[in-house]
């Protein structure tokens, strides 16, 4: 269902892929940006992009789970974090690698971005899956 391909005459990627290439007749899940916001609303860890990782990572669970896929079937990620600093987003991306996000490896960008839509949000992350067959989700 899913190949994915490290091109041989490019760089060794360390934890994603070059190019996913999904069969024709998959049905494919484009998630908005993971936030980090709480169920009830709340920013999570403010000040602290790990901790709003973390949440982020734990709200793309939630979104991918609402429609029959889970983070081994992403086939592409963006990776936003309000940051220049190198140790920083070294710091996020070890979470995104910890989460089990990498694990198939994937198309991904990690990118530094000045701000994102919600007060004191440092962290957003964007993705496109594969939903395995099963039964159509709400």
């Amino acid at each position: 269902m899913i190949q994915r391909v490290t091109v041989p005459t490019l760089f060794p990627p360390p934890t994603y892929s070059h190019t996913s290439v999904v069969e024709a007749g998959t049905r494919l899940a484009f998630l908005a940006g993971a936030v980090p916001l709480t169920a009830d609303g709340h920013l999570a860890g403010p000040g602290d992009p790990v901790r709003q990782a973390e949440q982020v990572i734990a709200n793309l669970r939630e979104q991918l789970q609402a429609v029959g896929s889970d983070l081994e079937h992403v086939i592409a990620t963006e990776v936003y974090v309000v940051s220049s600093e190198t140790a920083t987003l070294s710091a996020v991306w070890e979470v995104v690698e910890a989460s089990g996000l990498s694990r198939g490896p994937h198309s991904s960008t990690l990118l530094g971005v000045a701000c994102l839509g919600y007060t004191g949000q440092l962290v957003e992350i964007t993705a496109t899956a594969v939903v395995p067959d099963a039964p159509d989700h709400a």
